[in-house]
C-alpha cells in the first residue's frame, strides 16, 4: 500500500479505512522505566519517537477543560498541612485533602481524606467561583494565540481534538468516587447544578474555538468511570445525570460546523458494562482496554467492528519475555490490522519492571507485524 502521512494515517483509522500500517504511538512510559532503561543501554538524549519508531505526532487542540480534575480559575496549588517521616497530608490541585508516602505523590494511589464538595456552601463558597466560564482571564492572549496556532494547523492537515474532564470524572474529582454515589440521591439538584456549570464551561471554550473558524474533529473525555467489575456508579444515574450535558454539548457542537465530530471516551479499568452504555448516545472511539482489568481486545474488536479502539496491549506480557511478547503479538495484530480502527499502545503507563531489551523487542515486532 501507498505511504501515508501521519495525519493520513490517523484520519483514515477513525474512518476505518485501509492504512499503510498501524499508526505507532505509545500511551505513556513511566519516568522510572525510562530511568531503568538508561542503565540497560538507551542513550539518555536518545529521540524516542525514532528509537522506538513511533508515528509524528498529528493532534492539535485548544485543551482549557482540564482532564483527570476540572480547570480551576485561579489554579489551586499543593499545600501541605503536615508531615512526618513517612508520610505527608497536603490539599492537592483539585481541593482534596490526601494522605501520601513521601516521595511518592505520583504513581501511587493517595488516601482520599477530604473532596472539595461535600455540601451547597462548599459548592458555592470554594469551588463555583474558580470554575466560572465567564471569569475573562480565562480566555487571554495566550488563548487566541493558541487558537491562531491551531486554525493553521488544521489546515496543514492536523487532526483537532477538544479534549476535556468527562462529566463523571469531573463530579469524581469534586466529590469522590463514594461522596458522589451518595449525592446522586442524597442531593440531586446540587450534582445537576454542578453538571450546568461542567456544561457552561465546555460550551464556552468549544463556540469560541468553532467562531474563531476551527472546526473540530473528535470530542475527548477523560472519564475513568470503570474499576476492575465495571462501572463505578450505575447505567441509569450516568443516564439522568452525565448523558443530557454531553448529549446537549455535542448537539451545540454539532450545529456549528459541516465536518463529523467523532466522540471519544477514556476509561480505566473493566469497560464492558460501558460499552452500550456510551454506545447508546454515539460513543465513536473508547481506550484505553486495561487487560488486566479483564478486557477482552479481540472479543471488543469482533462484537463492535465499527468501534475504533486504542490501547489493548498487555503491560504485563512486556515483563515476560520475548517468546511471551511474540506469542501475544502474532495472536492480537494480524487480526487488528485485517479488521482496521485500531491504534496499539500499551493499555496504560509502561511500567519499570519492563526492560530495555523487552520494550525494544516488542517494538520490532510491531513494527513487523502491523501492516
Amino acid at each position: 500500500m501507498q505511504s501515508m502521512t501521519s495525519a493520513q494515517r490517523w484520519r483514515a483509522t477513525y474512518e476505518m479505512k485501509p492504512v499503510d500500517h498501524l499508526f505507532r504511538k505509545e500511551f505513556y512510559i513511566w519516568d522510572t522505566a525510562i530511568e531503568r532503561w538508561q542503565t540497560e543501554g538507551m542513550p539518555a538524549d536518545a529521540d524516542r519517537a525514532k528509537l522506538f519508531g513511533w508515528d509524528e505526532w498529528p493532534v492539535t487542540g485548544p485543551g482549557r477543560l482540564g482532564w483527570c480534575e476540572p480547570m480551576f480559575v485561579p489554579g489551586m496549588q499543593d499545600v501541605i498541612l503536615e508531615t512526618t517521616e513517612e508520610y505527608e497530608i497536603l490539599r492537592d490541585n483539585a481541593g482534596r485533602t490526601v494522605k501520601v508516602f513521601k516521595g511518592k505523590r505520583h504513581g501511587f494511589m493517595p488516601t482520599y481524606l477530604k473532596h472539595a464538595v461535600e455540601c451547597d456552601k462548599d459548592w458555592e463558597q470554594n469551588v463555583a467561583p474558580i470554575l466560572d466560564h465567564k471569569t475573562a482571564s480565562r480566555y487571554d492572549d495566550n488563548f487566541w494565540k493558541d487558537l491562531a496556532a491551531i486554525k493553521s494547523e488544521q489546515a496543514a492537515g492536523k487532526w483537532v481534538w477538544q479534549q476535556g474532564v468527562g462529566g463523571y470524572m469531573y463530579l469524581r474529582a469534586l466529590a469522590g468516587p463514594e461522596g458522589i454515589c451518595y449525592m446522586v440521591v442524597d442531593n440531586p439538584a446540587l450534582v445537576h447544578k454542578m453538571m450546568q456549570r461542567w456544561l457552561d464551561m465546555a460550551e464556552e471554550v468549544t463556540r469560541r474555538a468553532q467562531e474563531f473558524g476551527i472546526e473540530y474533529d473528535e470530542l475527548f473525555f477523560g472519564e475513568d468511570i470503570c474499576y476492575n467489575h465495571g462501572l463505578l456508579i450505575s447505567p441509569d444515574k450516568v443516564r439522568e445525570f452525565i448523558f443530557p450535558y454531553y448529549q446537549q454539548l455535542l448537539a451545540n457542537m454539532r450545529s456549528r460546523q459541516k465536518r463529523r465530530i467523532y466522540f471519544q471516551i477514556d476509561t480505566d479499568g473493566n469497560c464492558d458494562e460501558a460499552l452500550d452504555l456510551y454506545r447508546s448516545i454515539g460513543m465513536d472511539v473508547l481506550s484505553p482496554f486495561e487487560v488486566a482489568a479483564g478486557n477482552d481486545v479481540l472479543a471488543v474488536a469482533k462484537k463492535y467492528p465499527n468501534l475504533v479502539m486504542t490501547g489493548g496491549i498487555d503491560k504485563r506480557v512486556l515483563a515476560l519475555g520475548k517468546e511471551a511478547i511474540n506469542d501475544y503479538l502474532t495472536r492480537l495484530i494480524p487480526y487488528m490490522v485485517k479488521r482496521g480502527g485500531y491504534i496499539p499502545t500499551c493499555d496504560h503507563g509502561v511500567p519499570d519492571n519492563v526492560s530495555f531489551e523487552n520494550y525494544m523487542y516488542y517494538r520490532q515486532r510491531m513494527l513487523e507485524l502491523d501492516h
